[in-house]
């Protein structure tokens, strides 16, 4: 297993190595870059739904930008909008952005820093990339970690229990139930929340609808502070876990289906073991494989992708939110080193999976399949 390991590790190098090299060319081509963004700015172009984020004028890295009258109309002429303006002022603009060097020195550099975890600073926010990034991430970690424990501790039970129970009235009521929860999209069911159960709803106001804790949390004590936590990540966590807890259900449920009915579960009911030792003793680990292959991809989106629409409904500035609005802005340090975070991450929790695989069922060998 050691060896098996390492070579993983090895190989999360070229892998994270091509996603960087696509994602990096991708943007080359990809239109309406960070200097065009600017230059719309100072010509009173911009009308991004999220132009609040580089704010009125252009201040990048700190240093106000303005407008200068260019000695003749082609001047900056590769950029839209740069007609009229001085040459030197749209260098200063390359030069602030690192587009004065050409695209292969720009990503070897980023390799090079980025190998350091050096993200360097935002175009359009005036901070590091990681203290960003860190200033983000507790509400992904809140609304991920508790979403998948939420999802995976309750559908896992039931999933069993539905399928010890195929065909009955109560594997008929949970499965409209789960299909009901698998249907409706998580943001709807967020504002069903908000009206039902959030502050000024006149059916049950007690749930906050806005940040993680309250203004007041460092002055209360630990058991208000808890209090004041699970209030604030109750309505989010149970928008974002209602979809996820519902595939994960079904796919338990067949899983164990399936199982159940395999000759070797026979033979071990024939050798006189009951129900609970059959099932756990010899289905659980055969039918928990694939519930498991499928938890790395679940982690990523829960922690990333998959709470965007959940943080703007619930005013909530996680990474989700982040990725998007740096996207929309073309801050591309910020898209970079969360791409690059978000690969090594995904990378890692899938090697953790193949490692429960052997903890659940010795029987598999990695090394000896020279995987």
């Amino acid at each position: 297993m050691v060896a098996y390991v390492l070579r993983r590790l090895a190989l999360m190098i070229p892998t994270l190595f091509g996603i960087m090299l696509i994602s990096f060319v991708i943007v080359q081509f990809a239109p309406g870059g960070p200097v065009e963004r600017v230059l719309a700015q100072l010509q009173g172009n911009d009308v991004s739904a999220t132009s609040r984020i580089a704010g009125g004028g252009a201040d990048i890295g700190g240093q106000a930008l303005t407008i200068q009258p260019g000695a003749g109309e082609g001047s900056g002429a590769k950029y839209r909008g740069a007609q009229g303006l001085d040459p030197k002022f749209v260098q200063q603009l390359e030069a602030q952005f690192g587009f004065d060097k050409p695209a292969h020195e720009r990503f070897m550099l980023m390799l090079v820093n980025y190998a350091r975890f050096d993200f360097g600073k935002s175009y359009f926010r005036d901070v590091p990339v990681l203290q960003l990034i860190g200033e983000k991430l507790p509400v992904s970690i809140s609304l991920g970690l508790w979403m998948t424990l939420l999802s995976y501790g309750i559908s896992i039970p039931l999933g069993i229990r539905k399928a010890m129970s195929d065909g009955s009235r109560f594997d008929v009521w949970t499965s409209a139930v789960v299909i009901i929860g698998y249907a409706i999209p998580g943001f709807l069911f967020a504002i069903l929340l908000i009206v039902l159960f959030g502050e000024g709803s006149s059916f049950l106001p007690f749930f906050p609808l806005r940040g993680l804790v309250s203004e007041n949390f460092a002055s209360l004590p630990w058991w208000m502070k808890a209090l004041d936590y699970a209030r604030h990540i109750a309505l989010p966590i149970a928008a974002m876990a209602l979809g996820a807890f519902a595939t994960s259900t079904l796919l338990t449920k067949n899983s164990f289906l399936e199982e159940i009915r395999k000759q070797y579960v026979l033979t071990a009911r024939m050798k006189g073991l009951t129900e609970s030792e059959v099932l756990y003793g010899h289905v659980f680990r055969n039918a928990m494989m694939i519930v498991i292959a499928g938890f790395p991809g679940a982690f990523v989106h829960a922690f990333f992708t998959g709470s965007l629409l959940i943080e703007t409904v619930f005013s909530l500035d996680g990474l989700g939110l982040l990725s998007f609005e740096s996207i929309i802005n073309r801050d591309y340090p910020v898209v970079f080193a969360n791409l690059y975070i978000f690969s090594l991450m995904g990378l890692v929790v899938n090697l953790l999976s193949d490692m429960v695989y052997t903890w659940i069922d010795p029987r598999i060998d990695f090394e000896g399949r020279g995987a």
